[in-house]
């Protein structure tokens, strides 16, 4: 479900003070039945087993390769334009406490890099020659009682032609990219039991 802007930018997150100068995109909620406050590591624990990027749908894999293709053909992901080169690293912004949360690749096939990951928020990172991107996710009350999952995108258009890439792209996040990990974050919820060690399970 698409919620508006101020679902993220009014909570108490701590990423707020490293994103001044980025833009919130988008904000998406995940339905999380029987969830509790202490959850949010099941919960990533449920998506990196049950939830790779590795594993999306094949329209969403359809499109990623496209994009890959475009962007090898035009030079868009090449290293210098990326973190450390050509953006800095949300990084190299962190207090020492949270630099310490979160280290090396992120598992799952997923092209972000890990920023840093508390109990109850986590951030992750890419850059290219279109934008720089954070996707930070967030465990929330929800009006039922229940928590829930949600995700912020955070922005840094590469200029006016990254504003036009993120305009251009929009339509296909919104119609595909979100509904499939909608269905596939919530399944991997669902499904944690199955999906998780034996002794992994959720906190009161």
């Amino acid at each position: 479900m698409k919620l508006p802007h101020t679902s993220h930018t009014g909570q108490p997150w701590r990423i707020h003070a490293l994103t001044r100068d980025f833009e919130t995109e988008d904000v998406w909620s995940f339905r999380t039945p029987g969830a509790g406050p202490g959850d949010f590591p099941v919960m990533l624990a449920a998506m990196r087993a049950g939830g790779g990027f590795a594993k999306q749908t094949p329209p969403v894999r359809f499109l990623f390769a496209v994009r890959w293709k475009l962007g090898a053909l035009l030079g868009w992901d090449r290293p210098k334009a990326g973190l450390g080169t050509r953006v800095q690293s949300l990084r190299d912004r962190l207090p020492r406490d949270l630099r310490e949360t979160a280290d090396g690749p992120d598992s799952g096939g997923s092209p972000f890099t890990p920023v840093y990951e508390l109990d109850n928020e986590s951030v992750r990172e890419l850059a290219n020659k279109t934008v720089h991107t954070l996707m930070h996710l967030g465990w929330v009350l929800s009006s039922d009682g229940d928590h829930e999952l949600r995700m912020a995108v955070l922005v840094k258009p590469n200029g006016r032609f990254g504003r036009l890439y993120m305009a251009f792209i929009a339509p296909f996040r919104y119609l595909i990219v979100y509904p499939a990990l909608t269905r596939q974050w919530e399944r991997a919820w669902r499904d944690r039991a199955l999906l998780l060690p034996e002794g992994t399970s959720p906190q009161p």
